[in-house]
């Protein structure tokens, strides 16, 4: 079973958010779309200042498997990519949940986070895809 912290909200395509304290959101994907791309050698984030909506391809994830899209799960505009996905991709395999974050977020439009899924939700997504 996949590691699904509690505090972060999901999307169908399999990224989590976290929200800061200064009311930006933190991006990444989940355990279950690392473990099932396998170990990544190649992450290309967006880069700041970018308009995003919701849905929207913004960044690439190649493992030795394939290379796959990753969406923003929210509205927003890119304040950070994660820089150090460049010299350590691995970091998503090893933290999809902590130092493998992918970029952080400035949502834009109240209630955007209102369509994703709790952890729980997520659970019973995940089952229902296997």
């Amino acid at each position: 079973m996949s590691n699904v912290p509690a505090d972060l909200k999901f999307a169908k395509s399999h990224e989590w958010v976290r929200t800061l304290a200064d009311g930006t959101v933190e991006v990444g994907i989940s355990d279950h779309a690392q473990s099932a791309l396998g170990d990544l050698v190649f992450v290309e984030t967006p880069a700041a200042g970018r308009a995003l909506q919701a849905g929207e391809a913004c960044a690439v994830v190649e493992s030795v498997k394939a290379a796959s899209d990753v969406y923003s799960p929210v509205p927003g505009e890119v304040i950070e990519g994660n820089g150090g996905l460049a010299d350590a991709p691995e970091s998503i395999n090893e933290e999809p949940y902590g130092k493998g974050w992918i970029m952080r977020l400035k949502v834009s439009g109240a209630g955007a986070l209102d369509g994703l899924m709790d952890a729980a939700a997520y659970e019973r997504f995940l089952e229902t895809e296997a």
